[in-house]
């Protein structure tokens, strides 16, 4: 049943509506019906993924695309050996320079498809550096003695990538600097010098930075 308002707007029985009123009072007056159907809100609209999955989508292509620049196999196709000579030292250290040698060859040999010779003269490439400066000393010191516990490691290097047959430089780094923090013991019985220890963490350090600089520059 349809109510009309008779003297303005009231309220109807069973929801919203208008009061008793005669039709030709209120002309073109349109009835609103009564019931819960009246207050029913509009249902909230679902939200449209695909912003979400285009974005997904462009995050994952930048990612590969990173990668694929680092991949070894950019290197010339004409080098398939490398040579290591035993680096120069410009330092008081003699034993880092051998020991850069040997980790720079192991490097190579567990990440890259390149085979490592000993002649020079059969090589493809030939990759030398030099220790241009060594040093340490204390970083840290023990408030109530006021001696040291812990030192720090700086070891510059010279690097450079040559190709044996065109003669041109692949990789250079003329200035190569890294560090290695190690503790120093106060106690007397218990001292051990890790400055050795140090050393060959060292080494591994730059091998791992050399050889990874080397791919990601190809």
């Amino acid at each position: 049943m349809t109510r009309y308002a008779r003297r303005g707007w009231g309220l109807g029985v069973g929801g919203w509506g208008l009061g008793r009123s005669s039709r030709s009072s209120l002309p073109g007056l349109r009835a609103i019906p009564a019931g819960p159907a009246a207050l029913t809100s509009p249902q909230p609209q679902t939200p449209n993924p695909q912003p979400l999955l285009l974005l997904i989508l462009a995050l994952l292509t930048a990612a590969c695309g990173y990668h694929v620049a680092g991949h070894s196999d950019l290197m010339p196709k004409t080098i398939k050996t490398i040579a290591i000579p035993a680096f120069g030292n410009q330092s008081v250290h003699q034993k880092l320079s051998q020991l850069i040698s040997e980790d720079l060859t192991r490097e190579f040999i567990s990440r890259t498809p390149y085979t490592i010779v000993a002649q020079p003269e059969k090589a493809d490439a030939l990759l030398q550096g030099s220790v241009i400066s060594y040093g340490s000393g204390p970083t840290i010191f023990d408030p109530v003695s006021g001696r040291a516990t812990g030192a720090q490691i700086i070891v510059a290097l010279q690097v450079t990538l040559t190709d044996r047959n065109t003669g041109k430089v692949l990789f250079s780094r003329p200035r190569y600097e890294f560090r290695e923090r190690y503790e120093i013991s106060i106690d007397p019985q218990a001292y051990f010098d890790e400055s050795g220890t140090a050393i060959i963490r060292l080494s591994r350090d730059v091998a791992r930075s050399v050889v990874t600089a080397i791919l990601v520059n190809f």
